[in-house]
């Protein structure tokens, strides 16, 4: 029996090498995100039956379901209900943060500004701000009884709005995802914009063109890759959106438990003890947000090919 020579053997190794690298991140891939994807896929399609009065062994048992829990969730006015309202969270803060993040990109990448580095830094600290702690933080800056803003402006006479009920709640809540996540899309979008030629810029310079006029027209349709990145960004958090308003309900009555679908999950799953119909609402919401990205990707991308084509 022949021996495989040792250059055949050497050749075997350097094939399998890449998958030897690429095997603790499918391992890792596989436990942490496909599995429990397919066990909430699994869960979704199943409830729990009681026979008689569920009382003994055998009581309780889990049975085939089919889409009556994805039924269930779509005809759910409080998942509904929950769904516009993260819809006008997001009307808020995705334009203002991601208008702030550019407006600050481009003025960090301007040669006229100074102390560049310390701008960058201050813009950025925020995200690096856990998002419960920013939550308690802006919660007691918004109650009336503690603020040092509301002391203010009783001091000079002036109406005190109350942030923590109605409409205003959604400002105060928008207004921390905007402080927190605007470093971070500005680090994206500035980086971008150290990354374009030089040479570029220099020529419109010597067309007579100004800063204002770089930036509009040649700046920021450069960096639109960047921007499309951070728009995907911004809406998938947008829509799981979970730490801000389970932090500020216990400081107001104005925020229900199922104020965004997260909340309603996660009340569903832990508090009403329905793990099955919470799997589905949150096979759901994972679908929604697959196809708003893909769709939104997809028109992105048409719009690029045809600006090239141009």
């Amino acid at each position: 029996m022949t021996q495989p020579r040792k250059g055949a053997r050497r050749s075997y190794g350097v094939k399998a090498a890449p998958y030897g690298f690429l095997l603790p991140a499918a391992v890792l891939f596989t436990l942490f995100f496909a599995l429990p994807i397919g066990y909430a896929v699994w869960l979704s399609v199943h409830k729990t039956q009681i026979k008689g009065n569920g009382l003994g062994k055998g009581a309780k048992s889990e049975v085939w379901a089919g889409l009556e829990n994805y039924a269930s969730a779509l005809t759910d006015s409080e998942f509904l209900a929950s769904a516009l309202r993260v819809l006008g969270y997001g009307a808020i803060v995705v334009p203002v943060m991601l208008g702030l993040a550019l407006f600050f990109a481009l003025l960090l990448d301007s040669e006229r500004v100074r102390g560049r580095s310390f701008a960058r830094l201050a813009i950025f600290l925020p995200y690096a701000v856990p998002g419960v702690i920013a939550a308690v933080l802006w919660g007691f800056l918004y109650l009336p009884d503690v603020s040092p803003l509301h002391y203010l402006l009783e001091k000079a006479g002036l109406p005190q709005p109350d942030l923590m009920d109605g409409g205003p709640l959604y400002l105060a809540m928008s207004n921390i995802a905007v402080w927190g996540g605007t470093g971070f899309n500005m680090i994206v979008i500035y980086t971008s914009l150290r990354s374009l030629p030089a040479e570029v810029f220099e020529a419109a310079k010597l067309d007579g063109c100004s800063e204002l006029q770089i930036a509009l027209r040649i700046k920021i349709p450069m960096v639109a890759p960047s921007l499309v990145l951070t728009f995907f960004f911004s809406i998938i958090a947008t829509l799981q959106v979970f730490n801000e308003p389970t932090t500020l309900r216990p400081l107001t009555n104005g925020i229900p438990s199922t104020w965004s679908p997260l909340m309603k999950v996660f009340n569903d799953a832990f508090t009403g003890g329905n793990i099955y119909a919470a799997s589905a609402t949150a096979v759901v919401l994972a679908l929604a947000t697959f196809v708003l990205s893909f769709a939104l990707l997809r028109i992105s991308n048409r719009r690029t090919t045809q600006g090239a084509s141009r």
